[in-house]
Protein backbone atom coordinates (compact mmCIF):
# COMPACT_ATOMS: atom_id res chain seq x y z
CA UNK A 1 0.00 0.00 0.00
CA UNK A 2 1.38 3.53 -1.29
CA UNK A 3 2.12 6.09 2.06
CA UNK A 4 -0.74 8.79 2.40
CA UNK A 5 0.36 11.78 0.46
CA UNK A 6 0.54 15.17 2.64
CA UNK A 7 -1.98 16.51 4.55
CA UNK A 8 -4.74 18.45 2.80
CA UNK A 9 -4.66 22.37 4.14
CA UNK A 10 -7.50 23.13 6.26
CA UNK A 11 -10.57 24.65 4.99
CA UNK A 12 -12.19 25.82 7.32
CA UNK A 13 -10.51 27.84 10.35
CA UNK A 14 -11.90 29.13 13.87
CA UNK A 15 -10.54 31.54 16.29
CA UNK A 16 -12.32 32.71 18.88
CA UNK A 17 -11.43 35.16 22.30
CA UNK A 18 -12.00 38.45 24.08
CA UNK A 19 -11.22 41.60 22.47
CA UNK A 20 -7.55 42.33 21.51
CA UNK A 21 -6.40 38.59 22.39
CA UNK A 22 -4.82 38.87 18.74
CA UNK A 23 -7.38 36.83 16.76
CA UNK A 24 -7.49 39.83 14.06
CA UNK A 25 -3.95 39.14 13.29
CA UNK A 26 -3.24 35.53 13.80
CA UNK A 27 -6.42 35.19 11.50
CA UNK A 28 -5.17 37.37 8.64
CA UNK A 29 -1.83 35.32 9.35
CA UNK A 30 -2.87 32.21 9.17
CA UNK A 31 -4.81 32.92 6.02
CA UNK A 32 -1.98 34.47 3.74
CA UNK A 33 -0.37 30.98 4.89
CA UNK A 34 -3.11 28.39 3.53
CA UNK A 35 -4.11 30.66 0.45
CA UNK A 36 -7.37 30.95 2.26
CA UNK A 37 -10.27 34.01 2.72
CA UNK A 38 -10.65 35.76 5.93
CA UNK A 39 -13.77 37.23 7.67
CA UNK A 40 -13.45 39.00 10.73
CA UNK A 41 -17.30 38.13 12.20
CA UNK A 42 -16.63 40.87 15.11
CA UNK A 43 -16.63 43.07 12.24
CA UNK A 44 -20.57 42.38 11.07
CA UNK A 45 -21.56 43.73 14.23
CA UNK A 46 -19.70 46.89 14.78
CA UNK A 47 -21.08 47.56 11.15
CA UNK A 48 -24.53 47.03 12.44
CA UNK A 49 -23.76 49.13 15.40
CA UNK A 50 -22.02 51.64 13.14
CA UNK A 51 -25.25 52.10 10.83
CA UNK A 52 -27.08 52.24 13.98
CA UNK A 53 -24.91 55.14 15.80
CA UNK A 54 -25.41 57.05 12.50
CA UNK A 55 -28.74 56.86 12.40
CA UNK A 56 -29.09 57.62 16.07
CA UNK A 57 -30.85 54.32 16.83
CA UNK A 58 -31.41 53.27 20.42
CA UNK A 59 -29.33 50.39 21.14
CA UNK A 60 -32.14 48.52 22.95
CA UNK A 61 -34.21 49.23 19.59
CA UNK A 62 -34.59 45.09 18.99
CA UNK A 63 -36.14 45.42 15.56
CA UNK A 64 -34.40 48.43 14.40
CA UNK A 65 -31.41 46.35 15.24
CA UNK A 66 -32.14 42.86 13.83
CA UNK A 67 -33.50 45.30 10.38
CA UNK A 68 -29.88 46.40 9.94
CA UNK A 69 -27.96 43.42 10.29
CA UNK A 70 -30.16 41.89 7.31
CA UNK A 71 -29.20 45.09 5.37
CA UNK A 72 -25.25 44.44 6.08
CA UNK A 73 -23.11 44.18 2.65
CA UNK A 74 -19.68 43.23 2.17
CA UNK A 75 -18.55 46.97 1.22
CA UNK A 76 -19.78 47.70 5.06
CA UNK A 77 -16.85 45.98 6.23
CA UNK A 78 -14.11 48.49 4.80
CA UNK A 79 -15.66 51.64 6.68
CA UNK A 80 -12.47 52.84 8.80
CA UNK A 81 -14.92 53.91 11.99
CA UNK A 82 -15.41 50.26 12.81
CA UNK A 83 -12.60 50.06 14.87
CA UNK A 84 -13.57 53.08 17.14
CA UNK A 85 -14.73 52.37 20.95
CA UNK A 86 -18.19 53.55 19.93
CA UNK A 87 -19.17 51.02 17.58
CA UNK A 88 -17.26 47.88 19.60
CA UNK A 89 -18.98 49.18 22.85
CA UNK A 90 -22.61 49.01 20.80
CA UNK A 91 -21.57 45.93 18.86
CA UNK A 92 -20.95 43.96 22.27
CA UNK A 93 -24.81 45.04 23.53
CA UNK A 94 -26.43 44.37 19.92
CA UNK A 95 -24.29 40.98 19.81
CA UNK A 96 -26.88 39.89 22.85
CA UNK A 97 -29.61 40.08 20.29
CA UNK A 98 -31.15 36.93 19.13
CA UNK A 99 -32.54 38.46 16.17
CA UNK A 100 -29.06 40.08 15.41
CA UNK A 101 -27.31 37.26 15.92
CA UNK A 102 -29.58 34.52 13.50
CA UNK A 103 -29.47 37.70 10.90
CA UNK A 104 -25.19 36.94 10.35
CA UNK A 105 -25.47 33.80 10.99
CA UNK A 106 -26.31 32.96 7.71
CA UNK A 107 -23.38 35.13 6.24
CA UNK A 108 -20.77 33.95 8.27
CA UNK A 109 -21.97 30.04 7.20
CA UNK A 110 -22.24 31.38 3.43
CA UNK A 111 -18.47 32.92 3.81
CA UNK A 112 -17.37 29.56 4.84
CA UNK A 113 -18.80 27.67 2.92
CA UNK A 114 -18.33 29.59 -0.42
CA UNK A 115 -15.05 31.98 0.10
CA UNK A 116 -15.08 34.60 -2.35
CA UNK A 117 -12.38 35.33 -5.16
CA UNK A 118 -11.97 31.49 -5.61
CA UNK A 119 -10.52 30.57 -2.23
CA UNK A 120 -9.90 27.18 -1.15
CA UNK A 121 -11.41 27.78 2.22
CA UNK A 122 -11.57 30.26 5.22
CA UNK A 123 -10.68 31.86 8.65
CA UNK A 124 -13.47 33.23 10.55
CA UNK A 125 -12.31 34.70 13.71
CA UNK A 126 -14.96 35.74 16.23
CA UNK A 127 -16.98 34.84 19.46
CA UNK A 128 -18.62 31.92 18.44
CA UNK A 129 -16.81 30.32 15.34
CA UNK A 130 -16.18 27.32 17.08
CA UNK A 131 -19.04 26.74 19.34
CA UNK A 132 -21.76 27.74 17.01
CA UNK A 133 -21.13 29.35 13.57
CA UNK A 134 -18.87 26.50 12.35
CA UNK A 135 -19.11 23.94 14.80
CA UNK A 136 -17.07 21.00 12.39
CA UNK A 137 -14.02 23.75 11.66
CA UNK A 138 -11.43 21.76 10.81
CA UNK A 139 -9.29 23.84 13.65
CA UNK A 140 -10.60 25.80 15.81
CA UNK A 141 -8.64 28.15 17.68
CA UNK A 142 -9.17 30.06 21.22
CA UNK A 143 -6.31 33.09 21.90
CA UNK A 144 -6.90 34.99 24.85
CA UNK A 145 -4.08 36.94 27.01
CA UNK A 146 -5.01 38.58 30.53
CA UNK A 147 -7.74 42.07 30.30
CA UNK A 148 -4.73 44.24 31.58
CA UNK A 149 -2.57 42.80 28.15
CA UNK A 150 -5.46 43.40 26.14
CA UNK A 151 -6.70 47.01 27.16
CA UNK A 152 -2.90 48.06 26.75
CA UNK A 153 -3.14 46.50 22.82
CA UNK A 154 -6.60 47.93 22.42
CA UNK A 155 -5.08 51.75 23.28
CA UNK A 156 -2.06 51.75 21.31
CA UNK A 157 -4.09 50.33 18.46
CA UNK A 158 -7.04 53.16 19.19
CA UNK A 159 -3.84 56.10 19.45
CA UNK A 160 -2.62 54.45 16.57
CA UNK A 161 -5.15 55.04 14.34
CA UNK A 162 -6.04 58.65 15.69
CA UNK A 163 -8.58 57.92 17.91
CA UNK A 164 -8.30 59.95 21.60
CA UNK A 165 -8.43 57.18 24.32
CA UNK A 166 -7.66 56.94 28.22
CA UNK A 167 -6.20 53.56 29.86
CA UNK A 168 -8.37 53.53 32.55
CA UNK A 169 -11.40 54.04 30.37
CA UNK A 170 -10.64 51.19 28.09
CA UNK A 171 -9.80 48.76 30.46
CA UNK A 172 -13.37 49.82 32.23
CA UNK A 173 -15.29 49.22 28.91
CA UNK A 174 -13.03 46.00 28.09
CA UNK A 175 -13.60 44.75 31.37
CA UNK A 176 -17.75 45.03 31.10
CA UNK A 177 -17.46 44.24 27.84
CA UNK A 178 -15.79 40.64 28.94
CA UNK A 179 -18.56 40.75 30.97
CA UNK A 180 -21.71 41.09 28.33
CA UNK A 181 -19.55 38.95 26.03
CA UNK A 182 -18.73 36.01 28.63
CA UNK A 183 -22.60 36.41 30.29
CA UNK A 184 -24.87 36.40 27.68
CA UNK A 185 -27.47 33.65 27.44
CA UNK A 186 -27.05 33.18 23.64
CA UNK A 187 -23.56 32.17 22.12
CA UNK A 188 -21.55 33.39 25.31
CA UNK A 189 -17.59 33.68 24.92
CA UNK A 190 -16.45 30.17 25.55
CA UNK A 191 -13.67 28.22 24.03
CA UNK A 192 -15.32 25.26 21.86
CA UNK A 193 -14.81 21.81 23.92
CA UNK A 194 -12.39 20.91 21.06
CA UNK A 195 -10.53 24.13 20.46
CA UNK A 196 -6.83 24.53 21.33
CA UNK A 197 -6.41 27.72 23.38
CA UNK A 198 -3.41 29.98 23.24
CA UNK A 199 -2.24 32.48 25.89
CA UNK A 200 -1.00 35.34 23.99
CA UNK A 201 -0.15 38.10 26.74
CA UNK A 202 3.72 37.02 26.49
CA UNK A 203 3.83 36.24 23.02
CA UNK A 204 4.56 38.56 19.90
CA UNK A 205 2.83 37.93 17.09
CA UNK A 206 5.45 35.81 14.82
CA UNK A 207 5.16 33.64 18.60
CA UNK A 208 1.70 33.77 17.89
CA UNK A 209 1.18 32.46 14.72
CA UNK A 210 4.19 29.77 15.43
CA UNK A 211 2.00 28.24 18.04
CA UNK A 212 -0.91 28.05 15.81
CA UNK A 213 1.41 26.32 12.53
CA UNK A 214 2.21 23.85 15.30
CA UNK A 215 -1.35 22.93 16.42
CA UNK A 216 -2.60 22.64 12.72
CA UNK A 217 0.72 20.72 11.69
CA UNK A 218 -0.06 18.18 14.90
CA UNK A 219 -3.48 17.56 14.02
CA UNK A 220 -1.87 16.69 10.25
CA UNK A 221 0.32 14.31 11.79
CA UNK A 222 -2.32 12.92 14.11
CA UNK A 223 -5.04 12.48 11.27
CA UNK A 224 -2.06 10.95 8.86
CA UNK A 225 -0.81 8.26 11.71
Amino acid sequence: MSAPGPAPWPKVIAIDGPAAAGKGTLARRLANHFGLAVLDTGALYRAVALRMLRAGAHHDDVAEAAATARAIRPSDLADPELRSEASANLASRISAIGDVRAALLDFQRDFARNPPAGAKGAVLDGRDVGTRVCPDADVKLFVTASVEVRARRRLNELRETGHAAIHSRVLKEMKERDARDRGRELAPLVPADDAIVIDTGGLNADQVFAAALDVITSRDRARWG
